[in-house]
């Protein structure tokens, strides 16, 4: 199938493949039709901006080349949800939602030939992991620079295989991977977006060998599932963050090699890859130029993307270079935080806890002083090993806390004072940890209890927990000698079970509830929930230096009921 440019891509034959709706296969000729039809209705509209909030990917792309091809603005928000797209509303970058569109416009018999400008742009955001997500213009013509790049690295290897992603399509590398590459080469991709094994075996089965675009978040944890090693992949891309090195060396023994992983940036695009069954350096792609600049920080040129007056871009990382050219990430530049007159590196403390045996990973964030609290902290996210999950059965939070404090202590600087330990870390979909969500796994609300440590062991999870104690259950109850209701407690079981079992909140009875103790503000507690898949409930048990002062059977209705 012949590369084609961006612009040019709608006057393409007819039954060049487009995109895999189930076992269907969406031609040119249906998706020139419907984005003739989406463009005549876009041109009749006066607003200029439209903020692209469409979960579906093959009705986003309909939807972004008829705005293209009448002349608007795409607006592509980093997600849809009502808080991001009011800030962004506030800096006044859009005039109108699209978040559907029209049912028949399929229907359209238009087949016309498009011209559209090689200037023709969309706005895309920034993932926000250290600051407020920016706005970044970005052209079809510097789109399909990078898309000649990756076809010229990986197009004979993917041939004509169906592209399935388990990313969105909303962040710059779900878009030029999982749909405007494919869409430019001729290559289907899938109107699907699969986030376990099970449903990319479903697709696999109809499709034959596919290739993937993952994220690193999402890829950690298919290695340890049962179906993984039925999955048969003609290649797999990661990208967002980089892959643990225990993720790669696992899919390298199921599949023979390592997974590629792409560093790039939303200014930029892909920069670099590597496979870490090769190396664990980065490799610049053919028109990239990389180099070292101040601080050890990455230069990087090429002309698909803009540079500075000295001819290059400067990103955040920091690097080292091997003799051979390539270069190792050695951490963020602006992750370098200052605390009581000491300068810190956040991605030091990362490091450092992942090296240790119960740690899987972790990530660390700088917390504001508040008025709870005078001055600012360190607090650090850790998800345990399998062998760190299966030490806290004895040793606990306190023991696991300071084992870790130690340890740090023998490299870095300052120690953090607080700890959160979790199931998996808080990851966003594009696989990033922005700093905001991190803080607010240290944050107490007045409505909730403040999660110390979520512990995962099979089908029981523990937590530890402790009340605050400005919670409003209080309030009445009872003057005097506040003491949490039983109905708050039961409805945080229920609450806390439906993050393992999504079935738990349909609630058919709660069998066998009993209140001993009553919980105090300020308590510590522990909340241990066994699920039995097989009878469709979850106990839970509340427990006070080892005494149990509530619990009770949680039975829910299973799809199977």
């Amino acid at each position: 199938m012949i590369l084609m440019s961006l612009n040019a891509l709608l006057n393409a034959a007819a039954d060049r493949p487009v995109c895999a709706d189930g076992p269907l296969l969406i031609r040119m000729r249906q998706f020139r039709q419907r984005v003739a039809t989406l463009a005549a209705h876009y041109s009749t509209m006066q607003e200029s901006r439209y903020a692209l909030c469409l979960a579906d990917p093959y009705d986003f792309t309909c939807a972004l080349f008829a705005l293209l091809v009448s002349g608007k603005l795409p607006v592509i928000p980093a997600n849809a949800s009502a808080g991001h797209l009011a800030g962004l509303s506030l800096a006044d970058t859009f005039d109108i939602v699209i978040d559907h569109l029209e049912a028949g416009t399929t229907e359209s018999p238009a087949d016309a030939t498009f011209t559209m400008p090689r200037d023709a742009s969309f706005v895309m955001y920034t993932s926000g992991t250290s600051g407020t997500p920016k706005a970044v213009h970005k052209s079809l013509g510097e789109v399909d620079a990078e898309v000649r790049v990756l076809e010229a690295k990986w197009g004979e290897r993917l041939d004509q295989s169906l592209v399935l992603g388990t990313v969105p399509h909303h962040h710059l590398y779900g878009l030029v991977f999982r749909v405007l590459w494919p869409l430019a080469a001729g290559r289907p991709f899938d109107r699907t977006t699969c986030t376990e094994p099970s449903g990319l075996k479903a697709r696999i089965d109809v499709h034959g060998a596919c290739a993937i675009v993952a994220s690193p978040a999402q890829f950690a944890r298919w290695p340890e599932l049962a179906s993984f090693d039925a999955l048969s992949f003609t290649c797999v891309f990661c990208g967002g963050s980089a892959l643990a090195s225990s993720a790669a060396a696992r899919y390298a023994q199921s599949s023979g090699m390592s997974p590629i992983e792409i560093y790039g940036s939303t200014e930029t695009g892909a920069l670099a890859w590597r496979r870490q069954d090769e190396s664990e350096a980065w490799d610049a792609l053919p028109d990239v130029q990389a180099s070292q600049g101040e601080d050890g920080q990455l230069l990087v040129a090429a002309t698909r993307f803009a540079c500075d007056t000295n001819g290059h871009y400067g990103t955040n990382d920091a690097v080292r270079f091997d003799a051979d050219g390539r270069f190792h990430l050695v951490g963020r530049l602006d992750r370098i935080v200052k605390l009581d007159g000491k300068r810190l590196s956040l991605s030091e403390i990362e490091t450092c806890l992942g090296q240790h045996p119960f740690v899987r990973q972790a990530a660390a964030v700088k917390l504001a002083a508040t008025d709870m609290r005078a001055r600012e902290r360190l607090g650090v996210v850790v998800e345990l090993s399998k062998s760190g999950a299966r030490a806290w059965q004895g040793m606990g939070r306190h023991a696991m806390s300071l084992l870790l404090s130690r340890h740090l202590a023998e490299h870095v600087a300052e120690v953090p004072r607080r700890w959160r330990f979790r199931a998996s870390l808080p990851f966003d979909e594009r696989g990033k940890l922005p700093a905001a969500v991190l803080a607010r796994e240290f944050l107490a609300d007045a409505y909730s209890p403040d999660v110390f440590a979520e512990i995962v062991n099979g089908d029981t999870v523990e937590y530890d927990l402790q009340i605050p104690a400005n919670l409003v259950h209080f309030s009445g109850h009872f003057p005097g000698m506040p003491i949490l209701p039983g109905v708050v407690q039961v409805d945080w079981a229920i609450g806390f079970a439906t993050r393992r079992v999504r079935h738990a909140r349909e609630v058919a009875s709660i069998e066998r509830l009993k209140f001993l103790a009553p919980v105090r503000p300020r308590a510590l507690l522990c909340l241990r929930l066994e699920h039995d898949a097989a009878r469709s409930r979850v106990r839970f048990d509340y427990r006070m230096n080892d005494r149990s002062c509530a619990s009770g059977v949680i039975v829910y209705r299973s799809d199977d009921a």
